[in-house]
């Protein structure tokens, strides 16, 4: 029987980097959208509003949680090498990644400072995304595999 431990290290450097890079493409795709579906006739003030904005938050829901529930990482974290696990080690469910997102506008309007106090002071580096959802942010080589034989 295999039993798998989890000792993450902070990364805060390259999580500050996947951050940075999932967010710009996010803030990329959402400018031409809004430019593209644009309601609003001034220049320089995009509008997007009712069922128009609806594909913004699909992509969101499919950029974030998605990927991270069926890829366990997005571009951003891929290029850093972290994925996401459950504290046991093992693979994030959606609900888990949902919930570990929906913690990013708090970060993002508190400039990180919240993920940055956390990561900093918890034992297992996580946000409180992470800490809601049960999760953590590791490299591969941070799981450790004990096999135990009866």
């Amino acid at each position: 029987m295999k039993f798998y431990t989890v000792e993450p290290k902070p990364y805060i450097k390259q999580k500050i980097i996947a951050t940075l890079i999932d967010y710009t493409i996010y803030f990329i795709v959402f400018c031409i959208y809004t430019s593209v579906f644009d309601e609003n006739p001034e220049t320089g003030k995009s509008t997007v509003t009712g069922l128009a904005a609806l594909p913004l938050i699909i992509f969101w829901i499919l950029y974030f949680p998605f990927l991270e529930f069926v890829n366990q990482a997005t571009p951003g974290h891929d290029i850093c090498k972290l994925k996401v696990y459950t504290l046991s080690g093992g693979k994030p469910s959606f609900s888990m990644c949902f919930k570990r997102r929906l913690v990013d506008f708090l970060d993002i309007f508190m400039y990180g400072i919240p993920a940055f106090i956390c990561i900093s002071n918890t034992p297992k580096h996580q946000r409180l995304g992470d800490l809601w959802a049960k999760t953590v942010i590791v490299k591969n080589s941070d799981i450790l595999e004990k096999e135990v034989i009866f």
